[in-house]
């Protein structure tokens, strides 16, 4: 899908076509979409729709008549049935009357200026739009770290009887995207500082602030991410800690119970054996069976209570 926006009078309002200071918002644009742009902009199919291939890095590439610049942004996905975090390639490309944004995917960031959420937006400063686009995303990635840090928060919450393994595998899960955020933002970060030498277009006087606002707000999620991570690392080691320990709580009173139980069956045997009666202890004694049922019964409790003090139940 292909659309067009403007601004005028500080107002967004979509176009029919291409015209001067217009955005081309391209959402998961077929091949004969990107021909049409391509044929109309003078700019190379493989450049404009480099962003719908996943395996794309970032990077800022000045190329005759235009510059691509390809950064990472945070997208949802679903992984084993469930919602997931990852990273999805975003291109802008910059001309000299229009700039162009492609995606795979409809990402919030950019419709919050087709919304018109966002305050002192223009089509026309370009320079300024694309830092306002890095600045949301890094934005963004800060919020969805503070959501995988929430998520990570109400399983450390859990870690009592009612851990389950599959809260190993959730915590997996969120490790996993975080080294996907940790890589992506630091590829953004070579971008940005390609960027500060950047002297292709004219650059307004607050833009320089502001691309410096993105540089800060870039490396504040990546140190977002090395912390989570490592807090995260804790996390896990501590829920197997607490797993390991309760497979030998339980193990152990399997071998209190193994030890309690082979008390009556060691002495049944010992009577069960083929021997003359004489020998064997009670055997004309009256109530005989009922003592040795009560000494079985004593040096079982003597046994509990042994293992009860050494903690074994």
């Amino acid at each position: 899908m292909v659309r067009f926006f403007r601004t005028d009078d500080r107002k967004i309002h979509e176009e029919e076509g291409i015209v001067e200071g217009v955005w081309i918002d391209m959402c998961n644009p077929t091949i004969s979409e990107g021909e049409d742009i391509s044929a109309k902009l003078d700019i190379d199919i493989s450049d404009l729709l480099a962003a719908l291939d996943d395996e794309e890095s970032s990077r800022v590439e000045l190329e005759d008549g235009y510059t691509l610049i390809l950064v990472d942004i945070p997208a949802i996905e679903i992984r084993h049935d469930k919602e997931a975090y990852t990273t999805v390639p975003l291109g802008i490309i910059l001309t000299k009357d229009t700039i162009i944004t492609v995606c795979s995917e409809d990402t919030p960031i950019l419709q919050a200026f087709v919304n018109g959420r966002v305050k002192e937006f223009s089509t026309k400063k370009k320079l300024r739009f694309v830092y306002q686009i890095l600045f949301r995303i890094a934005s963004y990635y800060q919020t969805n770290l503070r959501i995988i840090d929430k998520k990570r928060t109400e399983i450390e919450e859990r870690i009592d009887d009612r851990t389950e393994d599959i809260d190993l595998i959730d915590l997996h899960a969120l490790e996993s995207t975080l080294v996907y955020f940790a890589t992506s933002l630091r590829a953004n970060a070579v971008v940005l500082d390609r960027l500060t030498r950047y002297k292709r277009l004219e650059q307004y006087p607050d833009d320089k602030d502001l691309l410096g606002d993105v540089i800060v707000e870039n490396q504040q999620a990546i140190e977002m991410t090395t912390i989570y991570k490592d807090i995260i690392n804790g996390t896990r080691e501590l829920m197997s800690t607490v797993l390991d320990n309760r497979l030998n709580n339980v193990m152990k009173k399997l071998t209190a119970i193994t030890l309690v139980m082979g008390i009556p069956t060691l002495i049944s045997g010992i009577y069960g054996m083929n021997v003359a009666s004489r020998w064997v202890p009670f055997s004309n004694t009256p109530y005989g069976f009922a003592i040795i049922c009560l000494i079985i019964i004593i040096i079982c409790t003597v046994l509990l209570l042994i293992l009860r003090k050494n903690r074994f139940l």
